[in-house]
């Protein structure tokens, strides 16, 4: 599921959940639930973590293996 992405992306770039919460101008209660899936993260907030982290929207969620578009092979 993509809140484990969530989380694997933030320690991947060794961040806490205060800081991602400040960059989505959200609550670290409010990200928290988005991380362990008890709540569905918004799409704005994809677009900005996808930014944040330079990956695609679908690696966060969980459609596509490739963290960027361009990574995929072209057939």
């Amino acid at each position: 599921m993509y809140f484990k992405r969530l989380r694997d992306l933030r320690e991947d770039h060794e961040l806490k959940q205060e800081s991602i919460a400040h960059i989505l101008n959200i609550t670290r209660q409010q990200y928290g639930l988005y991380e362990t899936g008890k709540r569905t993260i918004p799409i704005d907030l994809l677009i900005k973590l996808s930014e944040n982290y330079d990956v695609s929207i679908d690696y966060i969620v969980g459609i596509s293996n490739y963290k960027k578009i361009r990574d995929k092979v072209k057939l």
